[in-house]
């Protein structure tokens, strides 16, 4: 490997070739994803796993213990429009002060251009929220793909993708994109157990969101191979 790597010396590193395929594979896959949505194909296994989460006699009652519904409410605000943009102003401000603006740049860059990707593919789509069974909480916009699925993918990951990449250690990394990957699954079930998005809508959230955090990685790799951003930033 490191003799191929001298005869070409301008070529991907594994790492950013890894990115390029995982950026491949998950808009491949939320294209099929979204095929098969708008062909109804999904339909019927979206409506059979959101019944199975709630009592049969009463639908508006979800499934475990009582206080799970308070708990999922809780998980998921962790994904909402008023603490993500909230985190990235409070982390964009840390760096700033830092003085580290590319970074900054960075994390307010990613969030943004994950929320207009989000609103273009929703105004698209257009998909009708799930009725089948009643809703735990207040909704308002399109349904596919998940908003809080997608911003949270892509900032929470974001975040810990750049940690790692600036931070020194195998199990600090590793720690960092378990912990950040946990917070974006656990976001993307509550939406299902609240019965305010369909589990294709979050399937295509979290592709949409980890392609868009993987490219965000790859251009902050970027910044720090050509020197634009120090080392231990």
């Amino acid at each position: 490997m490191n003799a191929l790597r001298r005869r070409l010396p301008n070529a991907p590193e594994l790492p950013v070739l890894i990115g390029l395929l995982l950026i491949a594979l998950l808009a491949w896959g939320f294209l099929a994803l979204l095929g098969e949505v708008k062909e109804g194909d999904t339909h019927a296994i979206d409506e059979a796993i959101l019944l199975s989460m709630r009592h049969a006699d009463d639908l508006s009652v979800p499934k475990g213990p009582a206080a799970l519904p308070e708990m999922a409410r809780d998980v998921t605000a962790l994904g909402g429009f008023t603490v993500l943009p909230l985190l990235v102003l409070f982390v964009a401000g840390y760096l700033l002060l830092s003085h580290k603006p590319r970074i900054a740049g960075v994390v307010c860059g990613a969030a943004a251009g994950g929320g207009l990707l989000l609103s273009v593919v929703k105004e698209l789509v257009n998909r009708p929220r799930p009725q089948v069974v009643p809703h735990l909480m207040q909704v308002h916009s399109a349904s596919f793909p998940s908003g809080h699925s997608m911003l949270s993918a892509t900032v929470y990951l974001t975040l810990a993708a750049l940690l790692a990449e600036f931070s020194t250690g195998r199990a600090l990394k590793i720690f960092l994109i378990a912990a950040a990957s946990l917070l974006t699954l656990l976001i993307g079930l509550s939406r299902v157990y609240l019965g305010v998005h369909y589990p294709t809508d979050v399937l295509a959230g979290w592709s949409a969101g980890l392609a868009w955090a993987t490219l965000v990685w790859l251009f902050a790799r970027k910044l720090k191979r050509e020197g634009l951003v120090p080392p231990n930033t």
